[in-house]
């Protein structure tokens, strides 16, 4: 069993306690009094956008901020110029919550938010939209074939789908889903090393027109600046702002002010 395998199988079993407890329909109406989809691309900067994540734990690090205070920690971000939020919400491996992602929401209402989660069904897109999703990463190496439905559902339910790839052949099933925002994920989930060199292979790949998203290992302004240069739109980091004493001047130093 791959490392992505044993995360899948805790997130299926919790996913159907989730249901048992909080039928689809409530999520539902609950996401609805969410309001319209933000015109997110809108609001892309043209220099580098940092999607700032909060990451208690992590498979690879084990327990890295078990103290973390999700609302203090996004206050920090945005302080510090991330252009969004990404709230991991998986709990076993991640030390995330759902609750994680609505305190967030509560404390910043104007803030653009991305639920990072394995996100598997119908139910899950919902269950982002309900708690204060305004994007959701959906995961070629998870859904396969799904992506394309997915990004239509998730399209459906008010949510920017990004929708993150691995290599050419992911790339491809990432082009024809209809998603706007395509991510490179430099870490291999099923061996959790990180290859900096994968997002600089496969930016080339992206079709034109999508917004170009670098994802795992980004821990310098030269990191930024590199693959900036090279086409990258925004940054989803996490592990290294998890760590840092100060996360708002970290990432002030990642876009260079």
């Amino acid at each position: 069993m791959t490392h992505l395998d044993h995360i899948l199988s805790g997130v299926r079993e919790e996913l159907s306690s989730r249901k048992a407890l909080d039928p689809i329909g409530d999520l539902l109406r609950r996401a609805g009094n969410r309001g319209p989809a933000k015109d997110l691309l809108r609001t892309i900067p043209e220099g580098p956008g940092i999607i700032a994540e909060i990451k208690r734990a992590s498979p690879s690090r084990g327990w890295i901020r078990p103290d973390l205070d999700a609302v203090a920690t996004a206050g920090a971000y945005l302080a510090g110029g991330a252009w969004a939020v990404s709230v991991l919400t998986e709990g076993r491996s991640f030390g995330g919550s759902l609750a994680d992602l609505s305190d967030v929401r509560a404390a910043f209402p104007e803030a653009t938010l991305l639920r990072k989660d394995f996100v598997l069904d119908d139910y899950m897109l919902a269950e982002s939209r309900a708690y204060g999703a305004d994007l959701v990463l959906l995961m070629v190496s998870v859904l396969g074939e799904k992506t394309g439905e997915m990004a239509a559902l998730a399209f459906a339910h008010r949510l920017e789908p990004l929708v993150e790839a691995r290599d050419g052949a992911e790339i491809a099933i990432a082009a024809r889903s209809g998603a706007r925002l395509i991510g490179i994920n430099n870490r291999n989930l099923d061996t959790l090393t990180v290859d900096l060199s994968t997002g600089a292979r496969l930016l080339p790949l992206l079709p034109a027109g999508v917004v170009p998203v670098v994802e795992s290992g980004i821990s310098s302004a030269d990191h930024v600046r590199s693959f900036h240069r090279a086409g990258a739109r925004l940054f989803l980091i996490g592990e290294s702002l998890a760590g840092s004493e100060d996360p708002a001047d970290t990432i002030r130093g990642y876009l260079g002010r």
